[in-house]
Formats: structure tokens, C-alpha cells, sequence
């Protein structure tokens, strides 16, 4: 019997205002390392087997252009396809073979109930693992998706992609595909729009080291380093250039089906009453808040009050270091 369900995120595309500089961070600060390259578009590797984990491709302004997920094969592919027309998405097409440039294999593209972009794809080329360094990145971790419509997504996830109900808390719903916690959470905000990438490390020693590199790099940690309540996974935020989040994460939580029971809002309101169980982060600060609504890649901008907080950061760390 087919498996018809999505075994894990693949690649993240996105718009960028300037090709050349965000490829510059995405090599020489967030270490992704390029694979291929045409026109307006371009491709990065993680150290794990993937093709790659990142697309990026100029455009006017910063934009998701695309979650992408891998399926066991073609059938599997077949199958997902089927079902996503069945339950009355948006389909682009039948499944066919796809650009020898992005990594080949085969594959259909699709938009959810909210309207943002994915696709699933299997047969994809991979490399070799390189761990030669445990300050990069090895895959992706998770991508976290905003939406005022949460009681819409979530059964799409389930129903037609073959994700489960890992937690959910007052603010989120986590879904898995595979034995990660979490490949996607939704978090009940102003959407649509993506809220954050988060790119797996190999330790909590390769995450801060990889930290100390961005902000030596001129990024600072906007949040972190804590460990999150579901899911129990270090985290370390950034903004870059483009006003996107990205997280560097590990210990992410395994699950096995067979035992695992989702909780709800009260059981995490009770053993940790907030987004870090070590509570040396703290909240995030109003522009943390903003770019994870997406306000700034979207173009929003800052409120006043973001920018005096920002301000006030600002004095208090050059006062502390």
C-alpha cells in the first residue's frame, strides 16, 4: 500500500531584494554552502543529504515563494497530489519531472487553504553528509507558518499531507511527519504569511558556536539562546538581511507514534508558562514579535514604539558589553 503522507521539509524558497548579498549571508555567515546557480535564482546546501535546503531568487520585494516537503517516491507523490486536489486546494498541474538545476526528481506544486506556496517532491539527487563542521547547519529543522484561519490549516496538514498533531498550546499547533516534534507549527497570528525557518544543528556546542559566528558576523541574537517548552529544542534567532527569521536549533524532541500523546494549552500553561523552559531568553522584544508576524519582510515597517525599544536595546547592550 502507498504511503501518501510527506516525510519531511526539504528546501525553503524565498524572494530576495538582492541576490548577491543574501547569498553572502547564507554562505559566509549562516554557513549553507552554494550547489548551483542561474539567472535570478540560486541554491544552498546544509551539510546533511539534501540537494538543497535553500532557494533564493531576486525579487522586487522579500517574499515566501515556497515550502517544499519530500515524499518516499513517485507513488507516494501520486497519491499526495490526489488527495490535495481532493480536498479542493489549489493544484498547479499534474506531478512531472522537475529542473535538473534545483536537484531533479519529480513533483507538483500546490497552494494551502491560507494560499502559500509548497510543493512535494521525491527522487530529489543527494550528497554526501558532510560533518566536517558542527557550527553548520545540517537540514531543515521546521518552518513555522502564521494564520488568523488555524482551525483551517491544521486539518488540511492532517488530512490530506499526513501530518500529525504532535502539542498544541495557546499560540501554536505543532504538527510532525516523521519522528521530529515538529517539521510544521502554525501560530495563531496575522497571516498569511511565514513566521520563521529553523535550521538544525548537530549539538548545543555546534548552535553556539554557529551563533557566536552570526553575531560576530554583525547580527545579533535577537532571541536565545533558551530551550522551548513542545518540542524541548534549543533555539537561537536571528533577522537577516531581508526581514525573514531564521533559528539555529537542536535537540529537537523524537516521538514515537506508538506512544506519544498530544497536550493541549493547559498542560503547557503549567509546566512552562512560556516560550523558554530555561527562562534565560526572555520574551522577544516588539521588533522579534514583528518579524516573526512577518511585518518586516512584507514590507510593514516599524511602528514607533519598535523603534524606541530597538533604541533602548540598543543603549542597554552597548552599557553591558
Amino acid at each position: 500500500m502507498v504511503n501518501g503522507r510527506v516525510t519531511g521539509v526539504r528546501s525553503i524558497e524565498l524572494g530576495v531584494r538582492d541576490l548577491h548579498q543574501s547569498a553572502e549571508f547564507y554562505t559566509k555567515i549562516w554557513a549553507l554552502e552554494e550547489v548551483a546557480a542561474e539567472g535570478d535564482c540560486m541554491h544552498f546546501r546544509a551539510t546533511g543529504g539534501d540537494h538543497h535546503v535553500l532557494t533564493i531568487r531576486e525579487r522586487p520585494k522579500p517574499a515566501l515563494l515556497g515550502v517544499h516537503f519530500s515524499a518516499t517516491d513517485r507513488a507516494a507523490v501520486d497519491q499526495l497530489c490526489a488527495k490535495a486536489k481532493g480536498y479542493g486546494v489549489d493544484v498547479a498541474g499534474e506531478p512531472a519531472p522537475l529542473p535538473a538545476s534545483a536537484g531533479g526528481g519529480y513533483g507538483f506544486r500546490f497552494v494551502t487553504p491560507d494560499g502559500l506556496p509548497m510543493s512535494i517532491s521525491s527522487d530529489i539527487v543527494q550528497h554526501p553528509n558532510v560533518v566536517l563542521d558542527r557550527s553548520r547547519p545540517t537540514k531543515i529543522s521546521h518552518v513555522v507558518l502564521n494564520s488568523a484561519h488555524t482551525e483551517d490549516q491544521v486539518p488540511f496538514f492532517v488530512d490530506a499531507l499526513g501530518f500529525k498533531l504532535s502539542d498544541s498550546t495557546q499560540m501554536m499547533e505543532f504538527l510532525r511527519c516523521s519522528a521530529d516534534h515538529h517539521s510544521i507549527a502554525i501560530f495563531r497570528n496575522n497571516g498569511p504569511s511565514l513566521n520563521h525557518v529553523a535550521y538544525e544543528l548537530p549539538s548545543i556546542d555546534g548552535l553556539m558556536r554557529g551563533a557566536g559566528r552570526v553575531k560576530q558576523s554583525g547580527y545579533d541574537i535577537a532571541w536565545g539562546v533558551g530551550r522551548h517548552g513542545p518540542g524541548s529544542n534549543v533555539f537561537s534567532y536571528f533577522i537577516e538581511p531581508n526581514g525573514f527569521v531564521a533559528e539555529y536549533t537542536t535537540e529537537l524532541d523524537q516521538l514515537d507514534d506508538a506512544t506519544h500523546v498530544p497536550q493541549g494549552p493547559d498542560y503547557w500553561n503549567k509546566v512552562v508558562p512560556g516560550p523558554d523552559r530555561w527562562g534565560t531568553a526572555g520574551p522577544p522584544s516588539n521588533r522579534m514579535r514583528a518579524a516573526m508576524s512577518g511585518a518586516l519582510y512584507l514590507g510593514e515597517g516599524e511602528s514607533d514604539q519598535m523603534r524606541e525599544d530597538l533604541r533602548c536595546e540598543d543603549i542597554i547592550g552597548r552599557k553591558l558589553g
